[in-house]
């Protein structure tokens, strides 16, 4: 079980328990985490409002911002994030071998320069890199300056959350179970989950 516990369903506001039949029905963030956060409602809605606005919306494509998120979610080893898929993503075109290859992104012919260059923002942002002008010069061929600004605070929201995440003990299938929305393949039941995470190549072993 979780080392903070689920807020019961029953004890939430209805504003509060439409949003995690939305975690649940469209996921990403699937209901357990948010399930969590619902101990402090101001939290909840800060990370709930913060997601939609720079996640979900924003300038910079939603795709690109899923393979980022997901990137950290390789580099913290946060299991729980690590195993969803955006839906939204996945209508844009971004497929399943794309998580792949995320940790060596540079040397993979899988992204185009564009989403390499946001990748490599994402991991000097999360591996606190020292950066030279060749850098930024590379970031700015690529993205606009609000771009930058949108997806340099997406890295930053998510790298905290799932830093935190990761040192819970949260896992799916045990909020408002029974549904598998935006769970990647291999982790859309519970016995699919257990089977994936006892394999030898799994993900979060190496």
């Amino acid at each position: 079980m979780p080392r903070i516990g689920y807020v019961p369903l029953e004890a939430m506001d209805e504003r509060m328990q439409e949003e995690m039949r939305r975690c649940a029905r469209e996921g990403t963030p699937r209901p357990e985490s948010s399930a969590v956060r619902a101990h402090a409602p101001n939290a909840f809605w800060a990370f709930t409002d913060s997601w939609e606005a720079i996640f979900r919306k924003g300038v910079v494509d939603h795709a690109i911002k899923e393979l980022c998120r997901v990137y950290v979610s390789r580099t913290v080893k946060c299991e729980f994030c690590g195993n969803q898929r955006s839906i939204q993503a996945s209508t844009q075109g971004l497929l399943e071998q794309q998580y792949d290859d995320l940790l060596n992104f540079e040397s993979s012919d899988r992204y185009d320069e564009r989403q390499k260059a946001a990748l490599a923002y994402t991991e000097a942002i999360a591996w606190r890199l020292d950066v030279d002008d060749e850098f930024w010069e590379r970031m700015h061929r690529h993205f606009t300056e609000p771009e930058l600004v949108e997806l340099g605070c997406f890295v930053a929201l998510t790298f905290g959350q799932q830093s935190w995440l990761r040192l819970l003990d949260i896992d799916h299938h045990q909020y408002l179970a029974g549904t598998d929305a935006s769970l990647a393949p291999g982790f859309r039941t519970p016995e699919e989950q257990e089977k994936t995470k006892s394999s030898p190549d799994y993900w979060a072993r190496s």
